[in-house]
Order: C-alpha cells, then structure tokens, then sequence
C-alpha cells in the first residue's frame, strides 16, 4: 500500500543517491543531517516506498554493532528529517513501528535512471540506437561521484557496490551502442582507461577488441585479447570467456560482419546513413530507349556478382546528366543502401579533386570527421571498406579523365558507378562506354511538344520542327528555347522559329560540338535585362565552387538586395543555380560561356574591377576574422588597404563559421588573383586567412594556392608578395613536419622580406626558423632566431607576436634544461596573451608554459596550463592542436605514474588522426605503448610500438632508435 501511494503522491521534493545524499524542496537544498541520518534517509528512500521495520533500520544503519539507544537515535532521526521535510509532513511516514519515505514519481534520481535505461532499451529493440544512446547517456548523467558517498553502515555499503556495477553495466551498454552507430574511433579512448580501472571485466576488453579492429588496428585488437587470457590465468586461473575468443578468432580471420553492423550503418544519424542524393529527374523525360535500356541492364549486373562501371561520354548539353540521372532513378531498387551524387566539375578551371570528394562521400555515408584521413589513398581504402558488403549507386557527373574517376569506384560487389564526362573515357579498365549523340528528330519533337504543350504545337507542326532543328537537337538547347516558348502565351512556334532563324550565327554554332552549347545558353542569355547580363557575366568571373550573396554583392558594386533580386532571376532562366540559401553556382560550362560574354561585352577594366572587389570584400572579411581570432596582432594592420568594408560579426562563432565556409572559395580567389595588380592583396589574403592552415583543416589547398602566389610573386619580380606567401608557406610545411622544406622556404621569405622592407615576413619567418631548428634538435640556431624575432617584434611594437617567440624561445631553454627561464619566458608570453582576452594565441601560451612547467617538473601545475589550453583550442575549432595538446597531456599522465589517463589522452590525439601528419601518430603511437605496458597490456603496447616504428623508418625519423629500444626487450626474449 505504501508503494502505491508512493506512486500517486505529487511533492515539491527530488532526492539523489547516485552521488551524495541530498533532498531539494523546489529549488532549496535541505539539510540532511549527519552521516547515520543521511543512511537512515537512503535506506528509506531505496525500498521503493515500502516501509522498514525498526530492527530492519538499526542493521541498515549500524550492522551487528548498534548503539544501546539506537532504536531511539532512530526516532530522533526520522523527527529532524520530518521538520526539514516541513510542511510536508507526510513524506516520512509512521507504520507498524516503522519508518517509510512516500515521495512522487521521478522525484528519486534512482527511479529517473530506470525510467531513461528502460527507454533505452525499448528504442534499440525498434530499431532505434541513436534515441537508444542518447537516453543510457541520460541516465549515465545522473550519477554525481561515488554513490551514497561518506553515508556509513553495511546497507550503503551494499547498495553503493550495486548502484556502481549497475553503473558499469549502462556504461558499457552506451558504448555498445556507440559501436553499433560507428563511433569506433570516439570510444577508444574510454575503453583504454575503463579497462585499465576494471582489468578483469571481459565485456569492456571485448568492446574494446572490436573498437580498435574497426579503426584499422587489428594488430591491437589481438594484442588485447593476449594480454586479458595471460591477467586472467595470473590472477584467476580462468581462460578468456567464449565471447571474447570467439571475438578473437573472428578478427583473427578478418569477418567482414565485424566491419560495419547493418544496424548501424541504417541507423538515423551518425554512422552508415543511408545517402539519396540523386537530382531529380525531370519529369518530361523523353526518348532514349536504347540508351537507357542498355544502361539499366548494365547497372543490372552488379546485383548478384560484379561492380559494374558505365560511362556515359558526349558534348556539352546532349542530355549526359539528364539521362544518367533518370537511368539511376530508375535503377535505385537494385541499390537499397543509397545513391552518391557529386559534379565533378570537368569541364572548368578547377575540376573537384578527389580527395575532397571522398571526403563528402565519407561524409555523407555517416563517417564523423574526426575519422576522414588525409589524402587521396586512405580516402579512397576508406571509402572502399565502408562500401563493403554494400549495394550503393555511385554517379559521378561531369568527369574531367579517368584519372579524376579512379579513386571515386566503389570497388566491391553489389555497387556501381556511373560516369557521364565529356571525353570518352577508354583508359578506364573494366568500364561499359557509352557514346550518347543528339536526339532523333522524333525524339527532339515529342520533348518539345511536352514543355509547350500538345495544343500549340499540333497547331503548328513544321514550325515546331524548325525549332528542333536550329536546336542541333541538343536536349539542352530545346529545353530552353521550348521553355521561352512556354513561359509567353502570346508568341506562336512560329515566332520562336522566326527568332531562331534570325540568329543564322548562332545557328551555325548550335552544329558544331562544344559551340553548340554556349549557343544554346544564348538564347537565355538573350532574354536578360541589361543589368541581369552583367551580373551574369560579372559573376561568371570567379573561380570558386559557389559563391555568396554578399560575395556576389561585391563582385557587382550592390547592395545585397538588388544583387539577390538579380541572382533569383538568373536563377529562374536557369543560368544560374542556388546551391542553398544565399548561394549560388553556375554550371561549369555556363560558367564557360559566362566568361565567353564578359570578354566579348565588358571592357577589360570593368572584369579586373570586379576581381578586385572580390578580392577585397575576402580580404576585409577575413582581416576581421583574424582580429577578432587574434586581437592585438599588427598583421591586420599591414595588410594592403581595401575598397570594401567586408562583414562584420557579433561573435567569434559566426566568423569562423564564415572562414570555414568560404573556404574553397576564398583560396580560389587568392590563386586567381595572383597576378598584376592584385598579386600583393592575394597574399595577404593567404596571411588573414591562415587559420585554414593552422588548423590542419585545409592545409593541402592552403599549401598548394601559397605555392602558386610564391611562384607568381617570383615570376612578378615583387618582394613584398614573395616574402609574404613563402612564410605562409613555410608555416604550413612545418605544421606538417616537412622541416626541410618549410627551412627552405623560410629563409626565401627572410630574404624576401628585407629585400622589400616588409617586417612582417621577417619576424614570422624567424619565428618559423625557430620552430623549425626546435624541430630538428637544432637548439642554438633556434635560440638565435627567436631572439631576432623578439627584436623585430619589439620593433614593430607588435605585442602578440613577441609572446609568441618569447613562447617559442622557453620550448628552446625546456630542451637546453635550462627550465627556471623557459618558465619565466613562457609566463611573460602568457601574460601578453592573457591581457589581450580569451583567446587562440592564448591557448599557445598555456600550452607552452605547460611544457615549461613540466620540463621544470611541476606537473601539477603543466596539467592545469594543458587542460585549460585544450579547453581554449577546442573554442577556435584547432583539432591540431587538440591533438598535440592531448599528447603533453598524455606524457604528463605518464610521468605521475596515470598510465590510465595517459593511455585515454593518447587515444583522443590519435582519434584527430586527420591533424598532424605520420610523424606526430608515429609519436603519440610510442607514447601510447608505455602507457598500455604500465597497464599490464604488453601485447597491445607492442602493437603500438611496431605500427610506430614503421612509421619513423619510412619517414627517416631519428625516433626511430628510441621504438627499437622499447620493442628490444620483447626481441630478446
């Protein structure tokens, strides 16, 4: 009866037990009494409203040693409980000469945890994991330390032992989940500390097992299973239960169950989505009855044994994309785990490279960043190992080569790609080609009659077949000029066929290849206002993948608002496409015939005025980024002055939601202007956008664009934008461990810079020099560049960047031992970073007086620098230095004797495996074996080591000897 009243009552009261023992009325925390009151408490509370007799109480809370009067200490107990409790009385109850706590439903964090885990597993067994999940972390927060913390007597000691195992048992039920939704990587590093608290308990080594198998670390994954059989023969004298050798066996043969869980995969959010991202197809389709046919049957094939590869080749506006979409639509039942879609962009300036297009692939099958490697090859294995055993339809429009192709085939059975490229792609093994011509004049009508409409046409036949064919019976041309039709009820076809004729060049250029298409553009292009030409052709300039409305605003010399009126309308003739809200894009080969206009209409002036404008609305706005990320920094007032005033932004959030997002297009203006007069500005554009590099995120693209601004600078004979883009690139090698060609570059950018007077490149080139010699071990050198760079930094009264070489000259004293200066010149760094706010530049502080600090062995105090630094990176969205935050960490961990918290920095480093190149995983790699091997985890640790040391001996790193010394022991025995 208690219990039912239990369940019923509403009261203002919560209770916790998952932590300490406290009561809240609302908001205001009760006093609940001493040690043994806080059991009596606890004890009621537990029993799910039942009530407990007297001597039930006095075993609860004393054992077998009550005190004479514990019976009336009870009474004196469960008295202050009712007053704190007051007026609610009724909460503590008298029966039977016992006690019992009546309080509402999910006023116990006890019964809110059963309630969530309940949830939970209700969820998962309706297919659900990720709701799944969310509600076991739910409940996983609830808990507030040790359970019934500091309540004494033998109950609290029972129900704390339980409410910690049922704790554990949620604990690895979330991290099956996660396993189950893909997040192998993530959960690593927990396991790596869980089973390094509770060595014994199998089921966090079989998770475990599999996590690191699913990150590509087999050789880990078998070493765990070898260290748990040889602890539980020690200490238990037991072999490893049958799950966990079954689960060694099936690694030991590469299941490909184990990979990739079908459940997951199709789960609704993070892992193996299911991708849908075919256009649509239009709803006219016409003819094509062959082609498509023979494409079906081809695509057909993959459904029982084969990957099957067509590829679709022809010339611009034949239809290529048209017909390949509506084939794949069509085929989509014989590929039920998704269709991938990109445009390739072939036929322009930049066509995508693959790289970042596995990278959207990746992306778009569930695979969290933070596990997309660098580089074309571990992209492409990747992609390849998350297809496996899958049937997803890949269509690659608008290829450049097969070179371009090659990388983006699934490559597994069951899957298939298909290719449209204007180039008959013949050197591309194993693949159907197709050659697709214009279409049949039956063909061409029956699509026409379709867009303007059976009534008109039938009136006025051979008309419609005149407009056909001044079309060339292009698919694209007949569209539009159909859809012009359309659009006007007043013209008649033969009206159209009128306007066709007269344009007898254009009609000329319809029949010949490649013209055919910019000639079919025409006649939108044609139809356009004076001012929507311009814009038109204006914006048809830039190379970038899209561009923004404000973007765009500054390319036409526009407020936002006509601009975006301007662009709607292009949009509606089709000439320009919106890729999102306030973005938009051409078509490569409209794009092609946009710039064919601006060099016949607009005067070369008016085209390098419009550049110019871009340029300076990228660099204005990304100048402010750079303030706002690096405030006090004299860079962003060296920079080349602009005409445009660029975007402002309230908050340090939006502008690297800015920087980040204009990314591709940003880069590609810098490599487009690079050149005349704007080759300075581009520069500079690199250096207020240096962050791309510095977070690792897009340092390939950083790298590459510097590159070609240093050789234009070169070829320009111009100092100032030589000396800025070689330290630019000197710092994007070095971020990557290429010291000898970062040195290289930056004594290029030394000498360019004094040659041009420019002090910029001078002190960041020193600077660079710095880093570069403290890399190699060249502690001298390093010292003397950072001292001339503090000097050139104290001369521009350039405060940040002095903190920086004062940073960068403690790393230098911590190697030389000499460790009380490295602390004094790594807090004179800090404080001028500190006074300048919250900040990116002073997380670099933090992270070099941690360094100081642990090198003059004050761990304590480094791990405090390092947490917060860590802290601060994360804020300005550095995985980078995330990672390298995480290793000092990580040593720290170790040289205290945690090797559990060591081992779990060294896994969250190595889950940002995308950051910092083999040389960096090579050392974390190392770092996390010693740790593993003070866990007793000898196997795995040796895994590490060997993985470390191939690593280093392809690199040529002098690290190497120190891995071999680790692994010789195991050598040698």
């Amino acid at each position: 009866m208690a219990g039912e009243k239990r369940r019923g009552q509403e009261q203002p009261f919560r209770f916790t037990v998952l932590g300490p023992v406290r009561a809240w009325r609302d908001e205001e925390q009760l006093n609940t009494g001493s040690p043994q009151q806080k059991a009596l408490l606890a004890a009621l509370l537990l029993r799910g409203g039942r009530t407990a007799t007297a001597p039930e109480l006095v075993d609860a809370v004393w054992g077998e040693a009550p005190p004479e009067a514990a019976v009336s200490a009870l009474r004196t107990y469960a008295s202050r409980l009712r007053k704190a409790f007051a007026p609610h009385s009724d909460v503590l109850v008298s029966e039977s000469g016992g006690y019992a706590v009546q309080v509402g439903m999910g006023a116990l964090d006890t019964d809110v945890a059963e309630s969530l885990a309940a949830e939970a597993e209700k969820a998962r067994n309706s297919g659900d994991p990720v709701r799944a999940r969310e509600l076991i972390g739910q409940a996983l927060a609830l808990w507030d330390g040790e359970p019934l913390a500091n309540v004494p007597g033998p109950h609290a000691e029972t129900q704390r032992t339980r409410l910690s195992e049922w704790r554990l048992v949620l604990i690895e039920t979330g991290l099956d989940l996660d396993l189950e939704l893909g997040h192998h990587m993530d959960v690593v590093s927990e396991l790596t500390a869980l089973t390094a608290t509770h060595p014994l308990r199998e089921r966090l080594r079989e998770l475990l097992m599999l996590a690191l198998y699913r990150s590509g670390r087999q050789a880990e994954a078998l070493a765990v299973y070898k260290d748990t059989r040889e602890l539980l023969a020690e200490d238990l004298g037991v072999d490893p239960c049958a799950e966990l050798s079954e689960l060694h066996q099936r690694i030991l043969q590469a299941d490909a169950e184990l990979a990739a869980p079908v459940d997951a995969r199709a789960s609704a959010g993070l892992v193996f989505v299911r991708p849908a991202q075919l256009p649509a197809t239009v709803a006219d389709f016409t003819g094509r009855v062959s082609f498509v046919k023979e494409l079906s049957d081809q695509l057909a094939t993959a459904e029982g044994h084969v990957m099957a590869v067509s590829a679709v080749a022809g010339i611009g506006g034949v239809g290529k994309t048209t017909l390949a979409v509506h084939v794949a639509h069509a085929a989509r039942h014989n590929f039920p785990d998704g269709q991938l879609y990109v445009d390739l962009q072939g036929a322009g300036p930049v066509p995508a490279e693959p790289e970042a297009v596995l990278g959207a692939f990746l992306r778009a099958l569930g695979v969290p960043d933070t596990a997309i490697p660098d580089g074309v090859e571990e992209r492409a294995a990747l992609y390849r190992s998350t297809l496996d055993n899958r049937r997803v339809l890949t269509l690659l429009d608008n290829a450049r080569d097969a070179a371009q192709v090659r990388p983006l085939l699934p490559g597994t059975e069951g899957c298939a790609a298909l290719i449209t490229s204007r180039i008959r792609m013949v050197d591309l093994e194993s693949a159907h080609l197709v050659d697709l011509d214009v279409m049949s004049p039956e063909e061409a009508l029956v699509l026409f009659t379709r867009i303007v409409g059976e009534e008109r046409v039938a009136a006025e036949r051979d008309a419609a077949m005149d407009v056909v064919a001044a079309c060339g019976f292009l698919p694209l041309a007949i569209r539009i000029a159909a859809s012009r039709l359309a659009a006007r009820r007043t013209w008649t076809v033969t009206t159209l066929a009128h306007k066709l004729g007269n344009e007898r060049r254009r009609l000329d250029e319809l029949r010949a290849g490649d013209l055919a298409v910019r000639a079919t553009f025409q006649l939108g292009y044609g139809q356009l206002e004076p001012q929507q030409a311009r814009a038109f052709r204006l914006l048809g300039l830039a190379d970038g993948p899209d561009i923004s409305l404000a973007a765009a605003a500054a390319v036409l010399d526009m407020d936002p608002f006509d601009t975006e009126e301007f662009l709607e309308a292009l949009v509606d003739t089709s000439l320009l496409e919106s890729a999102a809200p306030g973005r938009y894009r051409y078509h490569d080969l409209v794009r092609l015939y946009a710039r064919d206009c601006a060099e016949r209409d607009q005067s070369v002036a008016d085209r390098e005025a419009a550049m110019s404008r871009l340029l300076d609305f990228y660099l204005a706005t990304a100048a402010r980024v750079y303030a706002l990320e690096r405030p006090g920094d004299r860079l962003v007032d060296h920079l080349s002055p602009t005409g445009q005033a660029g975007l402002d932004f309230a908050h340090q959030d939006a502008a690297l939601d800015w920087l980040f997002t204009e990314s591709d297009c940003l880069l590609a203006c810098a490599q487009q202007s690079a050149s005349g007069t704007t080759l300075r500005r581009a520069a500079d554009l690199l250096a207020a956008a240096v962050d791309l590099a510095e977070s690792g995120a897009n340092s390939a693209r950083f790298e590459a664009v510097a590159s070609a601004v240093s050789k234009a600078a070169d070829a320009a004979g111009d100092p100032y934008a030589g000396g800025r883009a070689r330290f630019l690139l000197a710092k994007v090698l070095e971020l990557a461990n290429r010291f000898d060609e970062a040195d290289a570059e930056a004594q290029r950018a030394l000498m360019l810079g004094n040659a041009a007077q420019d002090r910029v490149p001078v002190g960041r080139a020193l600077t660079e020099r710095g880093i570069i010699a403290l890399g190699q071990k060249r502690f001298e050198d390093a010292e003397t560049h950072f001292l001339q760079a503090i000097e050139t930094y104290r001369a521009m009264q350039d405060a940040p960047c002095e903190a920086s070489a004062l940073c960068g000259l403690s790393r230098v004293h911590v190697e030389m031992g000499r460790t009380a200066s490295a602390v004094e010149l790594a807090r004179q760094g800090t404080e001028i970073y500190a006074s300048l706010g919250r900040t990116l530049r002073l997380a670099n502080g933090k992270y070099s007086l941690g360094l100081a600090l642990s090198g003059a062995d004050q761990p304590a105090e480094a791990l405090e620098e390092f947490s917060e630094a860590l802290a601060l990176f994360r804020e300005s969205r550095q995985p980078l230095w995330e990672a390298m935050t995480h290793q000092r960490l990580a040593e720290v961990r170790l040289a205290l004797d945690n090797s559990a918290s060591a081992a779990q920095h060294a896994e969250q480093a190595l889950a940002l495996r995308g950051f910092g190149g083999e040389w960096r995983r090579a050392i974390v790699l190392t770092l996390l074996g010693k740790a593993l091997m003070n866990l007793g985890q000898g196997g795995r640790a040796q895994a590490c080591w060997r993985e470390a040391l191939s690593l280093h001996e392809r690199l040529g790193a002098s690290e190497a000897d120190e891995v071999r010394e680790l692994l010789a022991p195991t050598v040698a025995a």
